[in-house]
């Protein structure tokens, strides 16, 4: 396969590991751990594997003591940058524990360990990989880790490899799935350690312990250049409004970032929205208002991001949700034997009447998106709801009505984007390159420190590689419970935009500025190689979060 000439240069990268992981090194165990909530509860559901220490490693003087162990991999869930570099990490990380060592990757996801799907990764292979994009390796997959049967028929194949550690790169899904699998190993005294990583580039898989999940710095980094550039195209025509929604199902971290690296004249934060308890008519209001504004100073043009799940974080639509959950989970076989023609009157009959009443309001695409066209899991497919279309559209309307009442005298032409899949599988930043390749290799110590149910955690990295810090944090750590269709289920809890953090309070305190005023902000592409203020600078959520 022909390469390019900076696929080339990447190839020669080196990334950068923290002085605690470089030589010989020592595990501390720190204080005890519970759950983030209902502890209780998640206590009784993994009994072997909660209330563990933190772990924290140390340089130490010496070697390490030599470890024969065979390893299995598994990629979980979307691509995020970095995947490739966390299994170049574990490698190099188990070989250099014992150059005997192997490490087998499951492919397609976590099906390859049920289905016994598997081929093992040698440095040939390896090195193919390192510092690119993509999950292409070993492939990707959504199956869910959850029955017994799965576990055991997993259980086979490890033991046929003789495989005694298993390392899940996933989201919360999957090292919730991981911590689970964790649990029913060590409850059968299977011998087998499971361990996490924490990828997504939706950054919502953090917390004290988990400073950022892999990917995001990569993903806003190629999101925030192509906003720039149609900041810059914007700033030349000046007649269009372009709406670009951005990838985040669940949490506005990506589209926080890009306004802080961008500056656009609007920014949607669904957390904001849910807070302040607004209808889709406040969201369209408010952007109305910004148009107008700015129409009377001539500046008939801007940009405006929208979280991808955005719908969701309007009070009334997400009890909505809530409700169409519940009723879909309880009456689902009904439901898949009516016809498609039929399942809206369905859905519209089993409603309470006050959620009736909002389902009728919204447009027929938006209800047919929440009612019908779910993932395997049961989610609404928010990415396919056209929402940056839909508040386009709306606030055209309203402008329309505002311009017959004489309040409005300018022009209103629009454009829409989606920057998801865009980002997903691009080059690793050197940020990502690093700090995935330090996960994967930390993974592999925690593996020879004899942990299970633990998650690879790399901390300081708001600060230069040397000073960053390793360890691991129990999977439990980050539990609580949620009802996932219809049931009450232990899950990592999701972390959302904090609206008393310090990103969120920077952006709060400039946007009136940026709304006004043309503030644009051109990134331009990642920088893989020159000045280490250009080329390694971390997110601006995480400086500003650890300043």
């Amino acid at each position: 396969m022909e390469k390019s000439a900076l696929q080339i240069a990447r190839a020669a990268y080196q990334p950068k590991l923290p002085k605690a992981l470089r030589g010989a090194l020592k595990a501390v165990e720190g204080e005890p751990t519970q759950s983030v909530a209902d502890q209780e509860e998640v206590k009784k559901l993994f009994p072997n594997t909660y209330g563990m220490p933190y772990l924290r490693f140390e340089p130490s003087k010496g070697e390490n003591t030599p470890i024969e162990i065979n390893v299995g991999v598994i990629l979980s869930g979307g691509q995020a940058p970095g995947g490739h570099n966390v299994i170049s990490g574990l490698f190099d990380g188990i070989k250099k524990l014992n150059p005997k060592n192997r490490l087998f990757g499951f492919i397609l996801g976590p099906s390859g360990l049920v289905e016994h799907n598997y081929k093992e990764l040698t440095a040939d292979i390896i090195d193919e990989y390192r510092n690119t994009g993509g999950f292409d390796i070993i492939g990707s997959g959504r199956t869910k880790l959850e029955k017994k049967e799965q576990f055991d028929k997993g259980l086979e194949i490890l033991k046929a490899l003789d495989i005694k550690a298993l390392v899940i790169i996933g989201g919360d899904d999957s090292n919730t799935n991981a911590c689970v699998l964790a649990e029913y190993y060590k409850s059968i005294n299977a011998g087998v350690q499971v361990i996490g990583c924490p990828k997504t580039i939706d950054g919502d898989l953090k917390n004290s312990e988990i400073e950022t999940s892999f990917g995001f710095d990569t993903a806003t980094k190629v999101y925030s250049e192509v906003i720039g550039n149609i900041m810059r195209d914007c700033n030349s025509s000046k007649k269009y409004w372009h709406f670009i929604k951005l990838m985040g199902r669940s949490a506005s971290h990506v589209t926080l970032e890009c306004a802080l690296q961008t500056h656009p004249n609007i920014t949607l934060i669904g957390e904001e929205v849910e807070a302040k308890k607004q209808t889709l008519d406040d969201v369209v209001t408010y952007i109305a208002e910004a148009v107008a504004d700015r129409a009377t100073r001539g500046l008939n043009y801007g940009v405006v991001l929208v979280p991808e799940g955005l719908i969701e974080f309007i009070p009334a639509i997400k009890a909505l949700i809530a409700e169409l959950n519940d009723m879909l989970a309880a009456n689902q076989k009904d439901f898949d034997m009516i016809a498609n023609a039929k399942k809206i009157e369905y859905v519209l009959s089993h409603l309470s009447p006050e959620n009736a009443t909002i389902f009728r309001s919204l447009p027929e695409s938006v209800s047919r998106q929440l009612a019908l066209d779910r993932d395997p899991h049961g989610n609404v497919q928010v990415s396919l709801i056209d929402t940056e279309q839909l508040l386009a559209e709306m606030v055209g309307k309203k402008l329309a009505e505002w311009t017959k009442d004489g309040i409005y005298h300018g022009k209103f032409q629009t454009q829409h984007h989606f920057f998801g899949y865009e980002g997903r599988c691009a080059a690793p930043s050197n940020f990502d390159a690093d700090y995935c390749y330090s996960l994967g290799f930390n993974a592999a110590m925690i593996i020879a420190a004899g942990k299970t149910g633990y998650m690879s955690s790399v901390k300081n990295t708001s600060k230069p590689v040397d000073q960053w810090t390793a360890g691991g944090i129990p999977i439990t750590m980050m539990m609580n419970m949620e009802k996932r269709s219809g049931e009450m289920k232990p899950v990592i809890k999701k972390a959302l935009v904090e609206l008393d953090g310090k990103p969120y309070k920077y952006f709060v305190a400039h946007r009136t500025e940026w709304a006004r005023d043309t503030c644009f902000v051109y990134p331009g592409p990642i920088q893989y190689f020159g000045p280490s203020e250009v080329c390694d600078r971390p997110t601006k959520t995480l400086v500003l979060e650890h300043e």
